[in-house]
């Protein structure tokens, strides 16, 4: 984790139908409510071949360990991949984009915190083949029922890539999808977020917690009563509007990792015995890095 200072639809639907019917999603931010921020900042850290697993959580330990004994009110849910490349991602929610910059000042100014914080980067960098991040906002038109992430341990993330210059296309597409979803499965629940800033290209990612992955094989359920409310009719607008508007998109589950994440002081005491603190590694000083075999 690098804390960082600011210096298809019938494609699309069945995607949706997958990944909607999970009644709970994301918040890790930082007032230490846990339902949906509305600036999310992720990382993403591709690791190294052999990286991953119990070496990248020690790693991460220091990071914790670092905000902990510093005194950096800093907190993120990291999750690791269970699909597509090996990957680390860790969210990081806040009400509004200044209150990020204040995270950052606040850190700027502890010095010993930053310090420890650069350490455990140098030995973390190591472990990775690449690392970027991206910054998100909420858009509750296209969200429906958003929920919290007690109890959810694990998250289906789907990213869609919108043509240019079609964006109301793609809005419209999600909104009708929100009305079929309304009539035939009241209790769907998604959040979606637009790319703010990061890569080129308008991007849109849609988030789904699951408390187990058993919910999954519900979800592929629900399919069928979505588009018996839709009729053909609909069904038939949705696969032009995709045609037209949706450019690429992918869809991966991810696990929850409590070792590598730095949660709330209202999430602990939600569910001690999951995001409690764990034994992790201390941050290293300079004199005790040595370089991975």
């Amino acid at each position: 984790m690098k804390i960082m200072l600011i210096s298809r639809f019938v494609v699309l639907p069945v995607a949706l139908c997958t990944m909607s019917v999970a009644p709970r999603v994301v918040r890790a931010q930082d007032d230490g409510t846990t339902g949906p921020p509305k600036v999310l900042v992720i990382q993403r850290e591709m690791m190294k071949p052999g990286r991953a697993g119990s070496m990248h959580e020690k790693s991460e330990g220091a990071f914790v360990a670092a905000l902990k004994a510093n005194h950096l009110d800093i907190h993120y849910l990291a999750m690791t991949s269970l699909s597509g490349p090996s990957r680390a991602l860790f969210f990081s929610g806040y009400a509004s984009v200044a209150a990020w910059e204040d995270e950052s000042k606040a850190l700027d100014k502890n010095v010993a915190g930053a310090a420890a914080l650069d350490r455990a980067n140098v030995a973390d960098g190591d472990l990775l083949a690449e690392q970027a991040q991206s910054v998100w906002l909420r858009d509750d038109e296209l969200s429906m029922n958003p929920h919290d992430l007690k109890g959810a341990r694990y998250m289906q993330i789907s990213q869609y890539f919108v043509k240019p210059g079609h964006v109301a296309e793609w809005e419209e597409l999600v909104k009708l999808v929100k009305e079929g979803y309304a009539k035939g499965v009241p209790e769907a629940s998604w959040v979606v977020y637009e790319q703010r800033y990061g890569p080129s290209g308008s991007a849109y990612i849609v988030l789904t917690p699951l408390k187990s992955l058993s919910e999954v094989d519900g979800m592929l359920g629900s399919g069928k009563s979505f588009m018996g409310a839709m009729g053909e009719s609909g069904m038939k607008k949705m696969g032009q509007l995709e045609a037209t508007s949706v450019e690429s998109w992918q869809m991966n589950l991810f696990a929850f990792s409590p070792k590598m994440s730095s949660p709330p002081e209202q999430w602990v005491k939600d569910e001690p015995d999951y995001w409690g603190p764990k034994k992790m590694m201390a941050p290293m000083k300079k004199a005790e890095m040595k370089p991975m075999p």
